[in-house]
């Protein structure tokens, strides 16, 4: 069956069942998997309009049938029926097209992506994913197909997952990979497709390629480049062009004169398979065996040796006391003393500058600079943190969030903020636009905290996440969150346990009131020997409390709810909300290497008092409040 499938002529596959689906009228929203069980007479029809416009392989209807994809349309537990019954359509037509002795058809076990980000970017495991591979393909194993193809791959790792799935559970079966590519040539992880073709050829898939992505020119110039990077046959399968808005409608604008072109010139590159994906019809696929034919018949498919690609080699970073003032007093065991400043809804950061310099002057190791938090529109954190440095020569920790940004801003954005000196990072998933003042504002969230901490990581070892070289280590010291008095602990305590996996160097606390909770969460986490450092929120009223243990759900006892109710006026309630800050300080120095005080409504002087008693100059510190 191997030597039959790759033999060394050009093979013709076929094109998209979504897109002729969706033209017959089937609501996008369907799920098309599912239609192998209630319309496979449609399905039947689909498979044979493309063997009669002389596709020699059909791919299963089975490209969104795992337990994610289906899941969402409350299918999971029918995985192995609907991969069964694409099996069996496509099957029955190929049998039917021999039985007219009009040539022989494969069928081709269609598995595409599971629909979910994968680890570190994400939140399923690799084991996990693999597990969901495993269960598709033992269906499409048992119910007969000739060979595999695992498509439109966003990402290496999860190409991985999915051929060795296929290795170990139908080790005889051909396994052809296709990665997918953006406009750049690029995978959505950001690696080259001739990275991807070595990668891929080490792993051991049988055949490799390129489908969807933006149209015929990007996957011919994926396929060029990975012909340098692999002696094993390549298959190339792009979209009919990009989509076009056309009177509400999504249409593929590529003529099928245009895709028998691309075959053409895929087959001179070095391709041996060639097909469509979507926006491809019997008629692309049609003209493409035209073209196919009229190449010379007595051509065969040469493999030249490839060239050697040298992977990227990472560079790892600087030790930890050499990469920032934060982390060397981390690293020595220092008590690390950190104030909150919030950007301005505005231009003018006058105000937070000056406050910068006073604490500067006090004595306060850096400056913690929130990026908009609650989902609120204010300057830029990286904004403020390099005016901050520049201005006052104190040095800063960046919030980050994951709300506003894709995986391709978020690494421009770290890569631009190490490039101007920025050298803490905070990686926080961040506020839902919902609690802001734009809540309708769209959230983006590609990654949470723990894909964040992933990206940084690998920067500072010199490697993009497509382990791209960047020239040079970022150099960031990593800094995560943690919420001792959240409602679920053991799932906080799992999100931590995978932020330090993921390469956290420390961690920062939300505001602490409760010291038996943090006295209790501290001891939870001893095992993984990361330095903490406390939050500590001065209350400047008893509406300030309620806000804090209602809205934000943050662990308020009544004895300090009580404390604040019982102030006279709002001088007295500052002053008692600042003792309480002062005795949490004390409380927590023992148990922690540092803390973070905020400084609510721009008061920068309250956070200062609060620190008198580890700040090293008191005599400025009394002068500030005299």
């Amino acid at each position: 069956m191997l030597h039959r499938i790759f033999a060394d002529r050009p093979v013709l596959c076929d094109g998209a069942m979504g897109t002729v689906l969706y033209g017959r009228g089937v609501f996008i929203h369907r799920c098309y998997d599912e239609l192998n069980l209630s319309d496979p007479s449609l399905i039947l029809a689909i498979h044979e309009e493309y063997l009669q416009s002389g596709a020699e392989i059909l791919e299963t209807n089975t490209f969104g049938a795992n337990r994610f994809r289906l899941g969402r349309h409350g299918l999971a537990g029918k995985v192995a029926e609907i991969n069964a019954a694409g099996v069996r359509i496509a099957r029955e037509a190929a049998t039917h097209l021999k039985d007219k002795q009009a040539g022989e058809a494969w069928v081709a076990g269609a598995i595409g992506p599971l629909g979910v980000r994968l680890e570190p970017l994400g939140k399923t495991g690799l084991s996990e994913a693999r597990e969901a591979f495993e269960e598709q393909i033992s269906a499409l194993q048992a119910a007969g197909v000739d060979l595999l193809i695992i498509e439109t791959m966003p990402a290496l790792n999860e190409a991985h997952q999915a051929l060795l799935a296929a290795k170990s559970i139908a080790p005889e079966l051909p396994v052809a990979v296709m990665i997918t590519v953006d406009e750049d040539g690029r995978c959505l992880d950001g690696a080259s497709p001739e990275h991807a073709a070595a990668l891929l050829t080490e792993w051991g898939a049988d055949a490799l390629g390129c489908n969807c992505s933006t149209g015929p020119a990007t996957v011919l110039s994926a396929i060029e480049a990975m012909r340098t990077a692999t002696h094993l046959p390549l298959m190339a399968m792009p979209n009919a062009g990009m989509p076009r808005a056309v009177e509400g409608r999504n249409i593929y604008l590529c003529s099928p004169e245009y895709m028998a072109s691309f075959a053409r010139k895929a087959i001179k590159a070095g391709a041996q398979f060639v097909g469509g994906c979507c926006g491809t019809t019997p008629n692309h696929i049609r003209a493409m065996k035209s073209a196919l034919r009229a190449l010379d018949a007595q051509s065969h498919i040469t493999l030249n040796e490839p060239a050697r690609i040298e992977l990227s080699e990472e560079t790892p970073p600087v030790p930890l006391a050499q990469r920032s003032f934060v982390g060397s007093l981390i690293a020595q065991g220092e008590f690390v003393t950190l104030v909150e400043i919030v950007p301005p809804r505005g231009i003018d950061c006058s105000k937070e500058i000056e406050g910068a310099r006073m604490l500067a002057a006090l004595g306060v190791h850096a400056i913690n600079v929130p990026d908009s938090p609650r989902a609120s529109a204010r300057m830029s954190a990286q904004s403020l943190c390099i005016q901050i440095q520049q201005k006052t020569g104190i040095e800063t920790v960046l919030h980050y969030t994951c709300r506003d940004r894709n995986i391709l801003s978020i690494q421009s954005d770290l890569l631009g903020a190490s490039s101007l000196g920025l050298r803490n990072v905070l990686c926080l998933t961040g506020d839902p636009p919902k609690l802001g003042n734009y809540p309708d504002a769209t959230a983006v969230f590609d990654v949470d905290a723990i894909g964040l901490v992933n990206i940084v990581r690998r920067l500072n070892h010199g490697l993009d996440i497509g382990s791209n070289t960047i020239g040079g280590s970022t150099n960031f010291t990593i800094g995560v969150a943690a919420n001792p008095g959240v409602p679920d602990i053991e799932q906080e305590l799992r999100r931590f346990a995978w932020k330090v996996d993921a390469g956290a160097e420390y961690a920062i606390t939300q505001p602490v009131f409760d010291m038996r909770l943090l006295e209790a969460f501290l001891k939870r986490i001893e095992q993984f020997h990361i330095p903490v450092i406390a939050g500590i929120w001065p209350l400047t009223s008893l509406r300030n409390a309620e806000f804090m243990r209602n809205d934000l759900r943050v662990s308020m006892p009544e004895a300090v709810m009580l404390r604040m109710a019982q102030a006279e006026n709002p001088e007295a309630a500052r002053s008692e909300g600042i003792r309480i800050a002062q005795e949490m300080l004390a409380e927590a120095r023992p148990m922690v290497q540092g803390v973070q005080v905020s400084a609510p409504f721009g008061r920068y002087n309250l956070a200062a008092e609060i620190l008198a008693s580890v700040l090293p100059d008191t005599k400025s510190l009394s002068a500030q409040n005299s």
